[in-house]
């Protein structure tokens, strides 16, 4: 079920940057985009009864049963880090195409492609 939900986000996000001419709206495509390979990265990790994998006295137990994979987490961890810094830098190269160019639709642009 989750694995769907990743799929149908990458799905908007795609149909976001693919349709959108405004530039902002292509960020926020990107970023969901971003936040659906977070879910899925974090989807693949996850084992259906599984236990914490902290190190205590009952170790053994941990070898008997099935535990969730600590990695994924700390994957998707630093991508939302990575993601937030993406984020906030596109924003301010949005700012500055603002005030050069007054707009951010792709078609209304004055200077670019001509």
């Amino acid at each position: 079920m989750v694995y769907w939900i990743s799929i149908i986000l990458m799905g908007i996000g795609i149909y976001g940057l693919l349709t959108q001419k405004n530039l902002f709206k292509q960020l926020i495509s990107l970023a969901i985009i971003d936040t659906a390979v977070n879910v899925f990265i974090i989807a693949a990790g996850y084992v259906e009864g599984g236990k914490a994998p902290i190190y205590t006295k009952a170790l053994p137990s941990f070898l008997k049963g099935a535990f969730v994979d600590p990695l994924p987490q700390a994957l998707v961890l630093t991508a939302i880090v990575i993601g937030v810094g993406v984020l906030a830098l596109g924003a301010a190269l949005l700012v500055r195409v603002k005030e050069k160019h007054k707009n951010l639709d792709v078609e209304n642009m004055k200077g670019v492609g001509e």
